[in-house]
């Protein structure tokens, strides 16, 4: 196995590692809960705009050239969780429409920066006192995509069954999944609070 698949996997395996890695599946499931199958544009860009996100971050701070403070990361990235979540309470279906800009691409931008920090004290402990990582963060950022995909393809799937074929409204869709993500969220945020 080369270089670049054993860190492409541990992307891919970070992001899709339930058990691990639930707290960044929440927030990918919170970006995509406004929208469903035919919606595949917008939720392309907003992947998109949250992988630009976190793999800035997660360069930076893989080099140390950013210093992130462990702790307060891991308790942001709930943070941002609970508050795309509950933004989509209020979100109209028509806004959705009418807008080209999307609040939530700024939210998958901007928390992306967040939830690179965290995807980077992971790298850094498997990488070690290596420098030439080049490679390395490629292969683990397309791997992290990879597993985003996955996701999204999944949810998008059972958005589509669920909306489309059973024909659940798209409003009781949005309210049901924001609600059991925002209170996920909640619970997570207290047990990291850090003060």
């Amino acid at each position: 196995m080369s270089e670049f698949q054993l860190y492409f996997g541990l992307g891919k395996d970070h992001i899709l590692d339930y058990a691990n890695g639930y707290d960044h599946i929440l927030f990918v499931v919170a970006l995509c809960a406004v929208y469903v199958m035919r919606d595949w544009k917008r939720v392309l860009i907003l992947i998109t705009a949250f992988t630009v996100g976190h793999s800035v971050t997660l360069a930076l701070a893989t080099l140390e050239i950013i210093s992130v403070n462990a702790v307060l990361v891991e308790f942001l990235i709930p943070v941002t969780i609970f508050v795309t979540a509950f933004s989509n309470l209020f979100r109209s279906e028509d806004s959705l429409v009418s807008r080209p800009l999307q609040t939530n691409y700024l939210y998958a931008l901007f928390f992306g920066l967040i939830h690179g920090m965290g995807f980077s004290n992971y790298l850094r402990a498997i990488l070690g006192k290596d420098h030439t990582i080049a490679t390395q963060l490629l292969a683990f950022n397309l791997g992290l995509e990879f597993g985003q995909i996955i996701i999204v393809a999944i949810f998008m799937l059972a958005a589509f069954v669920l909306v489309d074929l059973v024909a659940v409204s798209r409003r009781d869709w949005k309210l049901v999944i924001s609600s059991a993500t925002a209170g996920i969220a909640l619970v997570l945020v207290k047990d990291k609070i850090f003060w």
